[in-house]
């Protein structure tokens, strides 16, 4: 059953960041818990999970989690993850047409911070979190002075919203941490470009007579 989309502003939400395009938002309690934990364990064991190596500093490392990515009308879509893309689509009136995931297998499990890259983004789209499992503290740090930083828990079931416009001003990123924690799902909803059209094919020149 798919989450009723009032339950938002029923769990209080909590607004981080304010810019003229919504902000950064969160939104605890958007999934009861026991919604959640069901979510949670049928994508971690039914997603076929990749793990990607990288370069980083002129060599190649291992990305500290593991991932999976679809667009919005892939036939392979898991049928939670349709349910979680009508839900979040009707709650936040966007139509989002790429699903990014990240499984966080323990506290060492991270993502460095950073801005989601622009050239993948649609320009005034929001970005939002769907998280699964263990809370986990995100770290949302201001790129330039006035420095200030925001850690925020993600529980399970909750919701977090960023503007387009908070990619500019703001990284955020999953430290990694020490003490032995449970593993972690987020979910990413994004509204990617439109792929250009391919060109046409030139015309064969014609040959002489």
């Amino acid at each position: 059953m798919a989450p009723d989309p009032l339950a938002l502003f029923d769990s209080g939400p909590q607004t981080l960041i304010q810019d003229d395009q919504g902000g950064v938002v969160y939104r605890p309690g958007w999934l009861d818990a026991a919604q959640a934990q069901r979510w949670f364990e049928r994508l971690r064991d039914q997603i076929p999970w990749q793990h990607q190596r990288r370069m980083m500093y002129e060599r190649e490392v291992d990305v500290p989690r593991l991932m999976a990515h679809y667009r919005h009308d892939d036939p392979a879509l898991h049928p939670i993850l349709k349910v979680a893309l009508r839900s979040v689509e009707q709650a936040s009136g966007v139509a989002f047409t790429s699903l990014g995931l990240n499984y966080y297998r323990d506290g060492q499990d991270s993502v460095a911070p950073h801005h989601d890259r622009l050239e993948d983004l649609m320009p005034g789209y929001p970005i939002v979190l769907l998280s699964l499992g263990a809370t986990r503290t995100m770290r949302i740090s201001r790129q330039q002075p006035p420095r200030h930083r925001i850690d925020i828990d993600l529980q399970a079931g909750s919701l977090l919203t960023m503007s387009y416009a908070s990619q500019l001003q703001y990284l955020h990123g999953i430290p990694k941490q020490s003490a032995a924690l449970l593993p972690r799902i987020s979910i990413a909803f994004r509204v990617r470009p439109r792929a250009p059209a391919s060109p046409s094919p030139p015309l064969p020149r014609p040959t002489a007579p």
